[in-house]
Formats: C-alpha cells, sequence, structure tokens
C-alpha cells in the first residue's frame, strides 16, 4: 500500500468541517496502530472547533482529541497520502493515480448528544480496525522451535 517498499502507508481522512467523523477516525488510527501509520486529516471548510460530542465520547474510550484543530484540505495532503477517506459528508479530494480512495457512510455528529456520537465512534473504530489489517497489520512474533 505505501507508495514505495519499507515506508509507511499514510492515510488521509477527510471531511467537510474536519470537526468529529474524521478527527475521532485519525485518532483512532493513530491509537490503534501507533507510528505504523501516518494520519492525516482535514476538511474543504473546518469548523472553528473539534465537535465537543466527538471530544466527549473518544474521551470516554481513553483517547484525549481536546486539542486537535480542524485543517483545510490541501492538494498536497492528498498527494501525500496513499488512502484518503471521505466519511459519508460529501466532501470529495483531487484525484490523484495510485491513491486508493473509500467513503465510509456514517451519521454526522453534529448537534448530537454524546449517546449518538459513541455509535458513530464505534463505527468508526470497526473500519478503522479492519483498514489496519489491510494495509499496517502488526509484525506478527516469530516461530521459535
Amino acid at each position: 500500500m505505501p507508495a514505495s517498499p519499507g515506508t509507511k502507508p499514510s492515510v488521509l481522512f477527510v471531511c467537510v468541517h474536519n470537526a468529529g467523523r474524521s478527527q475521532m477516525a485519525a485518532a483512532w488510527l493513530t491509537h490503534l496502530a501507533g507510528d505504523r501509520v501516518e494520519v492525516r486529516s482535514a476538511g474543504s471548510d473546518p469548523g472553528e472547533h473539534v465537535n465537543p460530542a466527538a471530544v466527549a465520547a473518544m474521551a470516554e474510550v481513553g483517547i484525549d482529541i481536546s486539542a486537535e484543530v480542524p485543517k483545510i484540505l490541501t492538494v498536497d495532503a492528498v498527494r501525500e497520502s496513499d488512502v484518503c477517506i471521505t466519511m459519508g459528508c460529501g466532501d470529495t479530494c483531487p484525484v490523484f493515480p495510485g491513491k486508493r480512495y473509500l467513503d465510509w457512510k456514517l451519521d454526522d455528529p453534529r448537534g448530537q448528544g454524546v449517546e449518538a456520537v459513541r455509535v458513530i465512534r464505534d463505527e468508526i473504530k470497526a473500519l478503522v480496525e479492519n483498514l489496519i489489517a489491510e494495509i499496517a497489520p502488526a509484525a506478527k512474533p516469530e516461530a521459535t522451535a
């Protein structure tokens, strides 16, 4: 999946406001894959801050995204990523050959309480776990004789 052997894959999560789904996805990928994957998130019309319900839902599972800031989507961010994932929000990425593009259909957490955002958070975690298995599986321990 990475552009060249020996490099780690890079993933860009895109959502219009980069304030909920894409921030949770980036946090899950960083938390679960560690330094095996390079992670970015951005949006075409970034919000002023990350959705407080998303911050609260992630805090419940021990992941702090309170210091994250929504970022603008740039052509360079897409160009530098191996996988570009939109979050079912209608945002689009510039298309470059050799990139993998996915769209995860997820409910919008904006205006929702923590109870609803928990469901979205857990859906995102499952999608991220599947992504990690594809692009950056953990090294298998060597068998001993």
